[in-house]
């Protein structure tokens, strides 16, 4: 039921209703700024907004809180609708509205719940802000701290289907759908060559709809993804995990919004993090899960990014080799590149 209960909450997140989050040291019910509407605010009955460390940083914030740390951030009677809340909750909104404020942060009224609703949020795909109040009489849908983890818990990914699938770098493939009862997302993983005693050749590659599907320039997704499938078809086999973690775990919304924040000069860190997200919020317990569901103990890994291989160890998967996986830039990728190696410690 817990699973059930946060699903239900997300559910209701997305549609822009109230919902209530409880954790051990407080309860709160929210509205997220992004699916909110003005009538439903007049009947919330508050003004505070409730945004992520992250954006508060951006906000200079931070500097209010007792604690160093940049967790979730609450603004007392800060916006009176829901335009005004999506000016600071949206940075793509900051140059119409450079002059914020001046804010007073208050307590939160639950550092846990407050941090939940953060990773729903993230989750849903939508910008890391709420209309927030104190709990108040019953709530339609709440959810607590424990349930949003059950529902996340890797452990509750099985595989759900499994087919022959013929692809240009392999025509004896095979593909597997993962899935997890309550959650929307499925990941798939593709198993090229036939299998043997040795570790194989192992590719974690987030789903990238604008590069994989579309073609896009901005980024190196695409050739990224064909050139490991070619790869692994030579080599005696190998695993590519497909993982639906659009834009490093923040959604396809939030990803071209991060695109638009890299057109007004910012980098692709900094974009993520204006936004209100971490630089990072894929989830590698995924990929572990799925390695285990498939027997496979002891991978080669195909990556310029060594934190994916201290990730996938701490998950128990033993990455016995780091292979790199070089590709050419182009105009519009090579600023892209270069963050990722000046700033996230890939090595290109």
């Amino acid at each position: 039921m817990g699973a059930r209960r946060a699903a239900r909450a997300i559910d209701a997140l997305r549609r822009g209703w109230p919902f209530r989050v409880i954790a051990d040291d407080g309860a709160i019910d929210l509205i997220a700024v992004e699916s909110a509407r003005d009538a439903a605010l007049a009947g919330f009955g508050s003004h505070d907004v409730l945004i992520s460390g992250e954006r508060a940083v951006t906000l200079k914030l931070t500097n209010q809180r007792a604690a160093a740390t940049p967790g979730p951030v609450r603004l007392s009677d800060a916006a009176d609708s829901v335009a005004a809340a999506l000016a600071i909750a949206d940075p793509a909104l900051d140059l119409a509205h450079p002059l914020k404020g001046p804010f007073r942060t208050v307590p939160t009224g639950g550092e846990a719940a407050a941090a939940t609703a953060m990773t729903m949020a993230r989750h849903a795909g939508l910008l890391p802000a709420f209309f927030v109040r104190a709990a108040t009489g019953e709530a339609e849908t709440e959810a607590g701290a424990d349930d949003v983890a059950a529902l996340l818990d890797p452990a509750r990914l099985e595989i759900a289907a499994r087919a022959r699938l013929p692809v240009e770098a392999s025509e004896s493939a095979e593909i597997v759908a993962f899935r997890s009862p309550e959650e929307a997302s499925d990941h798939v993983a593709l198993i090229i060559g036939k299998r043997d005693g040795q570790p194989p050749v192992v590719r974690l590659h987030s789903e990238c709809l604008t590069g994989d599907v579309l073609g896009s320039l901005k980024c190196d997704c695409g050739p990224q993804l064909h050139a490991a499938l070619h790869a692994m078809a030579d080599a005696p086999w190998g695993v590519l995990l497909y993982l639906r973690q659009e834009g490093r775990g923040i959604g396809l919304v939030n990803k071209l919004r991060a695109y638009a924040l890299q057109d007004q000069g910012y980098d692709t860190v900094d974009a993520n993090l204006r936004l209100g997200f971490p630089v990072e919020a894929r989830d590698f317990a995924i990929a572990g899960r799925m390695l285990e569901l498939l027997n496979i103990p002891r991978i080669r890994l195909m990556t310029n990014n060594p934190e994916k291989v201290t990730r996938l160890e701490k998950e128990g998967v033993a990455v016995v080799e780091r292979i790199p996986l070089a590709l050419p830039t182009n105009k519009y990728n090579e600023q892209y590149l270069a963050t990722k190696r000046d700033r996230t410690g890939h090595q290109l």
